[in-house]
């Protein structure tokens, strides 16, 4: 099966865009390498219509139903995981190594995980009333919020699809996808897959588009519940257009992540670990942590060992195997990532490690950068930058650092290394959806995915993710 990437999916067939020509760029070479139509508004419409009709069929009511379905998904993916790995190489600049692991891998298992919590009922009982004037015994029901609109961002396609898209099919809601119009043919090739897959036509639309587009979904009145992955301003308007209809919202949003270095952490074995979360897909993830908070004792040894690491950082084509650095996505992007760059080090910041371009011919690659100099309010520490830059910042006792690790409008993520009781004694000081102790370890599909503050409202993953996309029903009836 060849995986078709120029066609939306709109109610379980293939269609044309009837937007503009989107033309897709290889981030690593600069050039074109393919082209679609976007969607139309009114495609936008149709996609929410079957949608809505579908859902409302029962079609997709059967909880065993829908477990096999996500379950023969994630196997269809697993078969085209090559084909699907070199799409998000292309499109993303995501290095290889990485791209099999995350950018596939995951989704895999995402998909196969709510199989699990899709035959899960979750009805509760709640007994007898012991009021004598009116005795009565009830029970609480979770039903599916119905029409969902799944908006994804550009640095995970799929991860982010399988985090919005396995919880509301597990839930039984139908979903309109929206993906990026940066990144959007790998998900495109998932609508195919979900149909051979056994989703029934209308209950899930794959749609491309900008922002047009995106308002048209989270206005539309057929759409009960919309989950958006991407920047925190683009993620205000989305609440504003969804606020117009009372619509549910999940907002995953920026991080400005701060990583606290405890003053006895020797951080000589494992530089690799303060500093790979922000460098691997060149930077381009909401959780990295680009705030490196150190005791101001150890700064120089610090640095030091930061410019030894890396030299041996490989920042280039991502389709070569050791690459931990790919492109950023676009051309536009690394102006705005040098715009910071530049403004920081006129305020009196400067480059201590790595800085400047690779010397590539084409593709839009920065190396990996360390600033010092720059204070927890400059532009530099309050803005999220998706590059792999951080920047180093001293401190003269712990209470300071979790200060300034708090001082920030978002609160995604935080970092703290250092010998284990006394981290974890300052990880419950930092006000971040998921704190990392010493690398913490793989994705817990159990555990909450989100922040506070400014990163976002409500939570991805597990059980948390799914009662995103359930209404408790309540049922009274009277036993007199």
């Amino acid at each position: 099966m060849t995986l078709q990437t120029d066609k939306l999916w709109i109610a379980g067939q293939p269609q044309t865009g009837l937007g503009p020509r989107l033309e897709v760029e290889n981030p690593a070479t600069g050039a074109v390498f393919a082209t679609l139509n976007e969607a139309s508004v009114e495609q936008v419409d149709a996609a929410v219509r079957a949608a809505q009709a579908a859902f409302a069929s029962g079609v997709w009511d059967d909880p065993e139903y829908r477990a096999d379905t996500l379950l023969r998904l994630a196997d269809l993916i697993e078969q085209h995981r090559d084909a699907l790995g070199a799409l998000l190489v292309d499109e993303v600049g995501t290095p290889v190594d990485l791209v099999g692991p995350l950018q596939v891998g995951t989704p895999i298992s995402f998909f196969r995980y709510y199989a699990g919590l899709a035959r899960i009922d979750r009805s509760i009982a709640l007994g007898p009333d012991g009021n004598a004037a009116a005795p009565s015994e009830s029970v609480v029901r979770f039903l599916p919020v119905g029409v969902a609109a799944a908006i994804t961002a550009y640095n995970y396609p799929l991860l982010l699809l399988a985090l919005k898209v396995a919880p509301a099919f597990a839930a039984g809601c139908a979903v309109v996808i929206l993906c990026s119009p940066q990144t959007p043919l790998a998900t495109l090739a998932l609508g195919a897959l979900m149909k051979e897959a056994g989703v029934p036509d209308g209950i899930v639309s794959v749609l491309v588009g900008g922002a047009e587009i995106g308002k048209a979904l989270s206005e539309h009145p057929g759409i009960d519940k919309i989950s958006f992955t991407g920047s925190v301003g683009v993620g205000s308007r989305v609440m504003q257009q969804a606020g117009r209809g009372l619509k549910r919202v999940t907002l995953e949003l920026g991080g400005k992540n701060a990583m606290i270095l405890l003053p006895d952490y020797d951080f000589e074995p494992t530089i690799a670990a303060c500093h790979i979360r922000y460098l691997r897909n060149a930077g381009q993830g909401c959780a990295s942590p680009t705030r490196i908070l150190v005791h101001r004792p150890k700064m120089a040894a610090f640095i030091a060992a930061t410019q030894r690491y890396f030299a041996t950082v490989k920042t280039g084509d991502p389709r070569t195997p050791g690459t931990l650095v790919g492109p950023l996505i676009s051309e536009a992007h690394r102006a705005r990532v040098e715009g910071v760059l530049t403004r920081a080090l006129l305020a009196g910041a400067k480059i201590v490690a790595g800085g400047g371009r690779p010397d590539l011919p084409q593709g839009w690659y920065l190396n990996p950068t360390l600033v010092a100099g720059a204070d927890n309010h400059s532009e530099l520490a309050r803005d999220e930058l998706f590059a792999p830059v951080a920047m180093v910042i001293p401190y003269d006792d712990i209470d300071e650092a979790v200060a300034m690790a708090n001082d920030s409008d978002l609160g995604l993520s935080g970092f703290v290394f250092g010998p284990h009781e006394a981290a974890m004694a300052v990880a419950k000081r930092i006000r971040t959806g998921t704190v990392y102790v010493n690398g913490g370890g793989a994705i817990r599909m159990e555990a909450p995915m989100g922040g506070f503050k400014q990163s976002g409202i409500g939570r991805e993953y597990g059980e948390y993710g799914i009662r995103e996309y359930l209404e408790p029903q309540h049922i009274q009836w009277s036993t007199a």
